[in-house]
């Protein structure tokens, strides 16, 4: 009795697993469909955008530093004070420049001297050739004719040639002599510029942005070799620009005269216009040889009407941005209207084995589908797509709008649904109870 009740229990296992086995291979009653969530095609406008980070600049700013070295004695400026061109920014102490002025013009007054004195030594050995000239040739005519002696010729002779060789020196005396002259000018000349370089003025009109010495602080020249010591920046804080770093993926994507959407950290409430005016043609690289990063620096102009409102129209004008704010961009790359899109997490991409034998290619070929929803079952569907923005991708061929694809879950989108696969639509709301 015992034994037969121990078959029993065992068949009745035996056979709730078979059920089990059964049911899940679909062998018996109607399979389990997967529940999902469905959108209608709609047509839309999308606009593809480039997002970038960066810092708000002005366009154009000029580190001002001095050409002469020294200790500066006066400031004529404050940061953040307006200034027009050629105002007096700041004074270097002027005094040994001032010595260096008086010692030229010394050197110089003695290079004159010299010269005049040069120039009547020439008077007067010009003088004495013209008298022994005159001396030769009447020694010259008298030899001819035996009145005077072979000796007494010569000797007029020698004396002659002796003075024209006096006034040959006395002539390169006057030039050398003029050379020390504009030598001594040349130096005067640059000893005046030096001095009037301790005063230093401003090349253009603009914003005190940044000061970065004070009175009694010594300064370097710029020469050559180095740009000397910066003391202040002057900006023109009415035209600003945002510079950021495109990755190399996506500068292919942006042109210039692109427009650009500008969020500003210090605006959370506004967004501002831009276009983008200047790209890079060399990249700037950064990080180790294993995880370099590749960027290409993109300037975008800020429209002035976007914030124009923001703009402090008193008497001292204050601008709504600093250099140095942070800002996000969004550069619109490409825009199109009217058109069938579908969210992006509905489009997925399955390699295609037979397209890569089509094109006898090595390499993976990917094709793009949606999974429609018709009759309680997604159909997988080849689609042809074309740009995207962040929620939504055109689709160029494939389906048509008031069609329904399959938009969620997403994990069942990528893994789990098949080609005719039973499907169970739900709404989003209740998808997410589920998938709890």
């Amino acid at each position: 009795m015992k034994k037969r009740r121990n078959l029993i229990i065992i068949g009745v296992v035996v056979l709730i697993v078979l059920l089990i086995i059964a049911k899940k291979q679909n062998w018996i009653g109607k399979p389990e469909a997967v529940k999902v969530s469905t959108e209608k095609i709609k047509k839309r406008d999308i606009i593809e955008t480039v997002n970038a980070n960066g810092k708000v600049q002005p366009e154009t700013e000029v580190v001002i530093t001095s050409d002469v070295s020294g200790e500066i004695i006066q400031l004529f400026v404050e940061e953040g004070q307006r200034v027009e061109k050629d105002d007096s920014l700041l004074r270097i102490n002027p005094d040994i420049y001032q010595s260096t002025v008086d010692r030229q013009e010394a050197s110089l007054n003695t290079s004159k001297a010299n010269l005049a004195n040069a120039k009547a030594r020439l008077a007067q050995v010009k003088a004495q050739f013209k008298n022994a000239k005159n001396t030769f040739e009447r020694s010259k005519k008298l030899f001819e004719q035996d009145v005077v002696s072979e000796s007494e010729y010569e000797k007029a002779f020698s004396s002659f040639e002796s003075a024209k060789a006096d006034v040959q020196a006395a002539e390169q005396n006057v030039v050398a002599a003029e050379y020390s002259v504009k030598s001594a000018e040349a130096s005067l000349k640059e000893a005046r510029d030096n001095l009037r370089k301790t005063t230093v003025y401003a090349p253009m009109s603009g914003v005190v942005s940044r000061l970065e010495k004070e009175v009694g602080e010594r300064i370097s020249g710029a020469s050559q070799f180095s740009a000397g010591t910066e003391v202040m920046r002057i900006a023109d804080l009415e035209n600003m620009e945002v510079k950021v770093d495109v990755s190399e993926n996506n500068i292919v994507l942006v042109e210039l005269n692109d427009t650009a959407d500008i969020d500003v950290d210090a605006y959370p409430d506004r967004r501002f216009k831009g276009i983008v005016s200047e790209m890079a043609n060399s990249a700037n690289q950064s990080g180790g040889s294993s995880d370099q990063v590749t960027n290409f620096e993109v300037k975008i102009k800020m429209l002035r009407s976007s914030y124009d409102d923001l703009i402090d129209t008193s008497e001292v004008q204050r601008f709504p941005f600093r250099p140095g704010m942070s800002a996000n961009v969004d550069i619109r790359t490409e825009q199109v209207s009217g058109v069938v899109a579908v969210p992006i997490q509905a489009v997925i991409a399955r390699e295609d084995n037979k397209k890569k034998k089509d094109e006898k290619t090595t390499e993976q070929v990917y094709t793009k589908y949606v999974f429609q929803y018709k009759d309680e079952k997604a159909l997988l569907t080849e689609v042809k797509t074309g740009i995207q923005d962040d929620r939504y991708i055109e689709i160029k061929s494939g389906i048509q709008p008031e069609e329904e694809v399959i938009v969620a879950p997403y994990q069942a989108i990528t893994e789990t649904l098949k080609d005719s696969m039973l499907v169970n639509k739900v709404d989003r709301s209740q998808l997410m109870i589920f998938e709890k």
